[in-house]
């Protein structure tokens, strides 16, 4: 099983990004995904998650209207759009499979999770 997460960057603050997280096979087509980011000395936090048919989502407050998260099922794929990029973004980004059809916003009910990747905004 594995999850690899790609699309961070440097970029300016206002700018865009799309992030990517491609699953293997055998998990994530029938599972709750979610992306959570861990800036330096800060805990890792909720960012965003989708359930298993992309019928339901849910963000953070910090990124309402800002981050929209989708996904690809016969591509094995979800995907984070970022606009409006804020300093305060700064952060590694992760993505995980849930346990079940749902997403969460407790990180212990990920099974899951990605490498990682470096998301850079400068002001």
């Amino acid at each position: 099983v594995q999850l690899q997460a790609s699309g961070g960057g440097l970029v300016q603050a206002g700018a865009s990004l799309r992030l990517s997280c491609t699953a293997s096979r055998r998990t994530s087509s029938n599972n709750g995904m979610g992306w959570f980011r861990q800036a330096p000395g800060k805990e890792r936090e909720f960012v965003a998650g989708i359930n298993w048919n992309g019928g339901f989502t849910g963000y953070a407050d910090s990124v309402k209207g800002r981050f929209t998260i989708s996904r690809d099922r016969a591509k094995n794929t979800v995907y984070l759009q970022m606009d409006s990029l804020k300093p305060e973004d700064t952060a590694v980004y992760y993505c995980a499979a849930a346990q079940g059809a749902t997403y969460s916003q407790d990180r212990s009910l990920y099974r899951y999770w990605g490498q990682g990747t470096q998301v850079t905004v400068s002001s």
